[in-house]
């Protein structure tokens, strides 16, 4: 495979993937394509070596492995859902011969980046036939909304305050006719369902944009849910092309990132720390001396010196874009010195370059998802991603190679064996 081919691959994921609820069905997809066999959490295991599993939460995180003889995880864990609008319950207003959404936003977006621009909707279904509920993944596909701009000569202001009021400015139109429940016709159309079979929803708006490479050799990448899915489908192709398995592999994508990840499925949950119990005790492994001797790649992109402001980026600990996989060292994040020359060496003998980055001290740089599942199970782990600009707008951009780059460095990591005795690690 080539980084031509690898693209391709990652648009064709990317248009699938438009929420966490149709990004975790997508994964689902591939795996059971592979073979992987579906386990329930409120199920009885029976894992035998040498086969391939997942299990889901919530329909919006997943946990995938393959079992072997082995004394350690090799994990890597992203997350699935993005930046966007949530839509509320009473979520019609009909004012002026408009008539728009009432949404919230999900996660920290880029206000002023998502205005003008077609939007369509997805998410989860629940609905009631008889005494049984059901829950059904939809995607609508076509452009339905749109957040219109205010026009420069009704708002002198416009290109000197970006400011914008969530619940003013940042409702979607849906219609020029008044309609008084358009969501539930959609989805009794969508499903062939009756109106009161239709319970409750989980509805999210995306950016219906179609990723495309861009510059005068092709060498950056414009695309919708950039963060974090170009991640999340490195580890994934990665986890699944890795040709020899000396370690117990794991791939991890969570969601609820975007606003904080605590739920019952997101990282600050039990749900990576319950897998890992159950596959130990199944397959009867010393857990302690499991967890030990493992190593995480949490994957979450991160910003890359911007071409107009590059007094953002710190002086000398910058991410640039196709310049290679970036290593967080940020105070927050997870990526000491062990696990850092770990990686580095990985990078090395995948021949992928790396970039340290440090955010600049006045800038608040976050938490990372490792960092949150520390808090329930304690693993070395490194902090990882591709530089990135544009970050929570409906399209964000980064280079046509970086990609490529992660999962190459993620499929050695895969094949590679850690070995931890006393003072020295062994890579073989």
């Amino acid at each position: 495979m080539n980084n031509k081919q690898y693209n391709q691959e990652l648009f064709a994921f990317i248009e699938q993937a438009t929420c966490a609820f149709t990004g975790i069905q997508e994964i689902k997809k591939r795996l059971l394509e592979q073979q992987f066999q579906e386990l329930e959490e409120n199920q009885e295991w029976h894992l035998e070596i040498n086969h391939k599993y997942f299990v889901t939460r919530n329909d919006s995180s997943l946990i995938a492995f393959t079992t072997g003889k082995s004394d350690a995880f090799n994990i890597t864990c992203t997350h699935v859902d993005t930046p966007a609008f949530l839509i509320k319950p009473k979520n019609v207003l009909y004012e002026k011969n408009y008539l728009k959404m009432n949404v919230m936003p999900y996660g920290g977006l880029l206000n002023y980046a998502w205005l003008d621009e077609a939007l369509s909707i997805a998410g989860r279904v629940i609905y009631k036939k008889k005494d049984t509920f059901y829950k059904e993944i939809i995607d609508l596909k076509k452009p339905l909304l749109c957040i219109p701009s205010v026009c420069i000569h009704q708002n002198e202001k416009a290109n000197t305050d970006l400011s914008l009021n969530d619940q003013i400015d940042m409702m979607p139109i849906l219609s020029l006719k008044e309609k008084k429940d358009p969501i539930k016709d959609l989805i009794k159309k969508e499903l062939k369902l009756k109106e009161e079979e239709i319970c409750d929803y989980d509805l999210f708006l995306y950016a219906t944009s179609k990723p495309l490479l861009f510059g005068l050799n092709e060498e950056m990448i414009l695309s919708p849910r950039i963060d974090d899915l170009t991640c999340t489908f490195g580890a994934l192709k990665s986890f699944l092309d890795a040709k020899k398995r000396n370690a117990l592999n794991i791939f991890c994508t969570f969601n609820s990132e975007e606003i904080g990840s605590l739920t019952k499925e997101g990282a600050d949950s039990s749900f990576l720390m319950d897998t890992l119990k159950r596959i130990c005790a199944d397959l009867e492994l010393d857990i302690s001396k499991m967890v030990s001797n493992s190593l995480i790649l949490s994957a979450d992109n991160t910003h890359a010196t911007h071409p107009n402001h590059p007094a953002n980026s710190d002086c000398n600990n910058e991410a640039f874009l196709n310049k290679g996989i970036v290593i967080s060292r940020d105070e927050t994040s997870t990526t000491d010195s062990i696990t850092s020359s770990l990686f580095k060496e990985i990078c090395k003998q995948a021949r992928v370059p790396y970039q340290e980055y440090v955010t600049k001290n006045d800038l608040s740089s976050g938490s990372t998802l490792s960092g949150i599942n520390l808090r329930h199970v304690s693993i070395d782990s490194i902090d990882l991603g591709l530089g990135e600009l544009a970050m929570h707008g409906s399209k964000e951009i980064i280079g046509s190679q970086d990609a490529f780059y992660l999962y190459k460095a993620f499929k050695k990591f895969y094949e590679t064996k850690i070995t931890k005795e006393k003072d020295r690690i062994h890579l073989t």
